[in-house]
């Protein structure tokens, strides 16, 4: 009697360190492990395509500075944009992924209420005399911002 109730004792103290909730610093970590995740899978569903494509020479682009949540949601709402031409159905899955990986940062930065704008709106669509050369562009301007993103991935706690 006396080791059962020496064990229910130990099991009420010992419990609320192993049932509570997640705090609020666990919620935001596990969403930038998340959110980093998914720009590494991004990334190999990129390398991937791009072998499947056969992609030729690197085309240089420039990518927008990395600054904070703020900025991150922007730019990957401006890239998600981009993905819904349809001259990139080929890119289906990068588009998915780049639209969930918005959502995520868009959901951090108002955890941790960072500003962050609205949606930026689609580009009208234009007649792409180049269609081929439009969709690696776009694959490229993804590839290199994901790769920033992920040497800058100490700008997720920052607005």
């Amino acid at each position: 009697m006396h080791i059962t109730l020496a064990l229910l004792c130990v099991a009420l103290v010992a419990a609320p360190g192993c049932t509570g909730f997640p705090t609020k610093g666990d919620s935001i970590s596990n969403t930038i492990y998340n959110i980093i995740n998914i720009a590494k899978t991004t990334l190999v569903h990129i390398k991937k395509l791009r072998t499947k494509l056969l992609v030729g020479p690197q085309i240089e682009v420039t990518s927008p500075s990395i600054e904070g949540l703020t900025s991150i949601t922007y730019e990957l709402g401006c890239l998600d944009s981009e993905l819904q031409s349809p001259f990139t159905e080929l890119l289906s899955q990068i588009h998915a992924d780049v639209s969930s990986l918005e959502g995520r940062v868009r959901s951090l930065a108002q955890t941790t209420l960072c500003p962050v704008s609205d949606r930026p709106a689609g580009e009208t669509v234009r007649e792409n005399l180049f269609p081929d050369s439009h969709l690696h562009l776009t694959l490229i301007k993804v590839q290199r911002y994901l790769e920033k993103m992920l040497l800058n991935k100490d700008k997720l706690k920052v607005c």
